[in-house]
Order: structure tokens, then sequence, then C-alpha cells
């Protein structure tokens, strides 16, 4: 059974990560920023039927929900407790396996190995997550995922760490750009 073993504060006042005592998944990270966008995810689906809830991200142990301004999180965290406990963890759909891309330029690979050993962690701790998109020239596109999506900090001081970060260790030109 799916159980809540604690709950993190997160730098974003409108989101908190529920630590759970079981894996959901492996390797991927999984953001819905909308109801509609977990259509075919019975497990976000379930949590945004929950009022006040806006937004669901998920990843290894953790769940982090993003919930209206409006609605205090006593509103939120019993009825997710409940579906929590009556939730079948088989029904999450299956991870898509993780494909080499051959097309990947080399930029995108030292850009994701950095993030992986010296961003991401951190965002998972607070909740969140950190997806590249792509890159044009110098210009690297990412998007923050979970906590970190609608975060002032995230928007602000993470994304010029970030470009720091990248600059510093690959290329003084590179410019990083939130979408």
């Amino acid at each position: 059974m799916l159980m809540v073993e604690d709950v993190d504060l997160t730098p974003n006042p409108h989101a908190l990560k529920f630590v759970l005592n079981q894996k959901l998944l492996n390797v991927e990270t999984r953001q819905f920023p909308d109801q509609i966008s977990a259509e075919n995810d019975l497990f976000a689906k379930g949590i945004f039927e929950i009022n006040g809830v806006v937004s669901v991200f998920y990843m290894d142990k953790f769940v982090t929900i993003e919930k209206a301004k409006d609605t205090n999180w006593g509103q939120i965290q019993k009825p997710f407790i409940e579906f929590l406990k009556s939730f079948d963890v088989n029904l999450i759909p299956a991870e898509n396996e993780v494909k080499k891309n051959e097309n990947e330029s080399e930029l995108i690979k030292q850009v994701n190995e950095i993030l992986n050993q010296r961003v991401r962690p951190y965002l998972a701790s607070d909740g969140g997550g950190l997806e590249v998109l792509g890159v044009d020239g110098n210009k690297v596109m990412i998007r923050y995922q979970g906590a970190c999506g609608s975060c002032p900090s995230s928007i602000s001081g993470t994304l010029a760490a970030i470009e720091g970060l990248l600059r510093r260790d690959l290329n003084p030109a590179i410019e990083v750009v939130s979408a």
C-alpha cells in the first residue's frame, strides 16, 4: 500500500513534496501542468480529481502537488492520503525505454551530464525537476518541472545559477532560457 512517509516544504509556497514509501518510477520524471495532460496517467488523473490541485509532478519516490492559491493544504492532504491507500501502483503507466539519441548534439550531452550531477539532485530535493528542450547555437532551452515550474526563485535565481555553471564549465557564451 502506498503511504506518505514525509512531507517537505518547497521554495514554492503553493507546492508540497510528498515522499512515499515506495518507488513510482525508476528513471523517468512525469510532469502534468493541468488536468487535461493527465488523461492517460491514472495516478496523476486521480490526484487531479482532488479539489484545488493545479499541477502534479512525480518521479522516484515522491509526488509534488501544486495547489490553487485560494485552496488550503487541509483540503488536499487528507484526500490525497486516502487516494494513495486505494491506488494500485501497477496502474502507473510503464516507463518508456530510455533510448540513446545518436543525433543528440555533444553540447546537449554535456549539458545534461552537468545538470544530472550538479543541479537535478538539488531540484528533486525541493520537489522539482528540469528538462532540456534543446539547443539553438549557444542558447540552451529548459523547462522546469514540479515545484520549480511556477516558483519565483527558479525563474530568476536558479536560472542564473544554471547559466553561470554552464558558462564556467562548458562555454562562456552559453545562454540559458526557460520555456
